[in-house]
């Protein structure tokens, strides 16, 4: 085991100071400065406390001051500091795979304090939470400490840091006095913020005009040009401060015009967040958005460091900031969620305006669920009798999964595709629905007594479904088995295989957990219908079936605009269909492959098994006790299969739609309140409060 390293007293880390050490020892001594002000991080007033008695320190000592300030100029003339203010925090990479890999690369190399980038130092000297918060904690007498002991520094830089500000126009490189004039006007820290203002506003105008973000801006904001019009303004701002003090007017009109041009160019990224409400919503766009608004904020900052009243107290709210940006750059999992949340938040909106055919607010409603529901027991008695028939081939386990789920698949779309239904495909696109309703409805009494509504309108939709499924694959199977022995003059399944299936549904049996691993999923199904038709919205492949040249030449531009339509419609149904299908086949035997216990029960799938086996075992069957735990079992099997499903869909409808803070406790109470008075509402379609809709009855 590594044991943490003692940290040395301040005496011994102040001796140890060396403005002429190689360049990794210097950057090791300030890593270790700021190790020591930390200590053992509970306690933002020690941390104070520790930086104050750092400063009396030096102020003590004539000679050690003189060396700081020496350490000082030297890391400034060595490190890029325009790079840590301007960069820090910021992907090198527009991609998000690729930002995704160098962030694992952090995670898993290590890196060197040999380096002369500002930004690799910053991440070694300052990376906990605790060190944000003592560097906002520093009251203005501190911090002024701190300059005056490091403003000579930049005494030594003025020659050095001033001529690569200055355009060869505004004073002659080898004028010693010109470069006195400008020195005196701006600080080198003044001109190394306005280089950090003209990086950031140079990558704000290249992401600006990147084709994949200014495709999606709106008309108005792609007229304005304001990313043209920030740099400009910059341009304005660096002569207009390189000739004036920082309070002239010339330098706060050109300030204002750059605010100005910074609120234009927040609009027209939010235009560009408008345009994914109709066409889709693609992950690395997001990444490259999030980047560009952060870069505008960054400006912003600066501003404020470069032209506030408290430009000390702003420079170290910065860097407080700098460090919390520092730890979210270097997460994977901050990646991953603040760069898919909006994909999330589609996903769930397009299964949310799905799942509203899936809930039923009256009697005409309800009744017609129960005939689709039936439909979709009638397929899938079929297809219970088809997973017999693939048990009898002698192919591999793999195989046989695979044909399992291909059979599956064309169960669920031939369902779809004849508008019938199945029940436990309901839940994770009602969901978000349903996260919509409460999102509408708020806390107040009328909504959540809404909100209560809309919940028993969507349990009584389930039990519909699945007495719709369950009643219909039981006695169509009992009767096509039935009629398969009197046809052959042998069972569909023989003996053993039949006690097996029942043996395997048993209630006393692992299915409840399976059962539940299959609501698992369903949800998954019902993110890839959503990201799919995401995806298929995204790239306009509804436009190119109707228009391409060389598909309407195949197909004709009326068939081709049928075909078009009808995509459109169903994508994210075949999506969830076929996806589901083998997911169900393939996982079981993928997870077998791997000595893994995960199996799957689909409450119609296992009501048609057993139909098949009890018609194997003839009448004898109902005086056989496994088969009545089998029955017993299929409440379960539905229940955890529609539970688990909506549960998984619910909460991420709940993130995407932002409604956490409901007061969910009042939610629960009118809930439990409901069953308890009206405990049929949530069966049958009856009527219920004052906000269900007039026709109920």
């Amino acid at each position: 085991m590594f044991r943490k390293k003692k940290q040395a007293p301040l005496p011994q880390l102040l001796a140890g100071l060396n403005p002429d050490a190689p360049l990794a020892e210097r950057n090791l001594w300030i890593i270790e400065i700021f190790a020591w002000i930390r200590g053992q991080q509970n306690s933002v007033d020690a941390a104070i406390a520790r930086v104050s008695q750092l400063l009396d320190a030096i102020d003590g000592d004539a000679a050690l001051r003189e060396k700081v300030q020496r350490w000082w100029a030297v890391q400034l003339q060595t490190i890029d500091l325009t790079a840590l203010l301007a960069d820090f925090g910021f992907a090198p990479r527009t991609a998000f795979f690729n930002e995704m890999a160098e962030r694992l690369r952090w995670k898993l190399l290590p890196s060197t304090p040999e380096t002369i980038d500002a930004t690799v130092l910053f991440s070694m000297a300052l990376h906990t939470p605790f060190d944000a918060q003592w560097l906002k904690a520093m009251d203005k007498p501190l911090l002024e400490r701190i300059a005056q002991l490091l403003s000579p520094g930049f005494v030594s830089l003025e020659v050095m840091v001033v001529p690569t500000q200055i355009a060869q126009s505004d004073v002659d490189a080898g004028s010693i006095a010109g470069l006195e004039h400008y020195g005196n006007r701006l600080s080198p820290w003044q001109h190394l913020v306005l280089n950090a203002i003209t990086y950031c506003a140079g990558q704000i105008l290249a992401a600006g005009f990147a084709p994949e973000l200014r495709l999606r801006m709106s008309g108005s904001a792609k007229n304005t040009q304001p990313f043209y019009s920030l740099i400009s303004g910059v341009e304005e701002l660096r002569r207009a401060m390189l000739h004036h003090s920082p309070k002239a007017a010339d330098v706060l009109e050109a300030e204002e015009s750059v605010r100005r041009s910074l609120d234009e160019c927040r609009t027209a990224v939010a235009s560009i967040y408008e345009h994914f409400e109709d066409n889709g919503v693609s992950v690395g766009v997001v990444f490259r958005l999030r980047q560009l608004r952060m870069r505008i904020l960054r400006v912003r900052e600066l501003l404020d460091c470069l032209l506030s009243a408290n430009p000390k107290v702003i420079t170290a709210k910065l860097l407080a900031h700098l460090v919390a940006v520092g730890l979210e750059r270097q997460s994977i999992r901050a990646l991953i969620s603040s760069n898919s949340s909006l994909l999330a938040s589609k996903v769930a909106e397009r299964s949310a305006e799905t799942g509203e055919h899936y809930i039923t607010r009256d009697k005409r409603e309800y009744a017609q669920m129960a005939r689709k529901a039936a439909g979709g027991g009638l397929v899938m008695a079929f297809t219970t009798l088809i997973k017999f028939s693939l048990h009898a081939i002698a192919i591999s386990a793999f195989w046989a999964g695979f044909l399992a789920g291909i059979n599956y698949a064309i169960s669920f779309v031939l369902i779809q595709l004849l508008h019938f239904t199945v029940a436990t495909k309901q839940p994770a696109m009602t969901a978000p629905a349903m996260a919509a309703k409460l999102k509408e409805s708020g806390d107040t009494e009328a909504g959540i007594a809404s909100f209560v509504d809309e919940v028993s309108y969507l349990v009584r939709s389930q039990v519909a479904a699945v007495l719709g499924n369950v009643f219909t694959v039981f006695p169509m199977v009992l009767l096509l088995t039935w009629g398969w022995a009197r046809a052959t003059g042998a069972p569909f399944i023989d003996q053993h295989e039949a006690e097996q299936t029942l043996k395997s549904l048993s209630l006393w049996g692992p299915s409840v957990f399976y059962a539940a691993f299959t609501g698992v999923l369903l949800f998954s199904s019902s993110i890839i219908a959503g990201w799919t038709e995401n995806w298929f919205v995204l790239h306009h492949m509804d436009s190119a079936i109707r228009y391409n040249p060389r598909i309407t030449r195949f197909l004709g531009k009326a068939r081709a605009a049928r075909w078009a339509a009808f995509m459109r419609r169903n994508i994210s149904g075949f999506a969830s269909n076929i996806s589901l299908g083998f997911m169900l086949g393939l996982i079981p035997v993928v997870a077998q492959f791997f000595g893994l216990p995960l199996d799957i029960r689909h409450v119609t799938l296992a009501a048609g098994q057993i139909a098949a086996a009890a018609t194997s075992m003839g009448l004898e069957v109902l005086h056989f006790h496994g088969f009545w735990l089998c029955v017993a079992a299929l409440p379960l099997l539905g229940g955890f299969n529609i539970l688990v499903s909506f549960y998984l869909a619910f909460r991420l409808a709940l993130r995407a739609q932002n409604v956490s803070n409901v007061e969910r406790s009042h939610i629960y109470k009118a809930l439990i309140k409901r069953v308890l008075t009206r405990p049929l509402s949530f069966l049958l379609p009856l009527r219920l409060s004052r906000h269900s809709p007039p026709g109920e009855h």
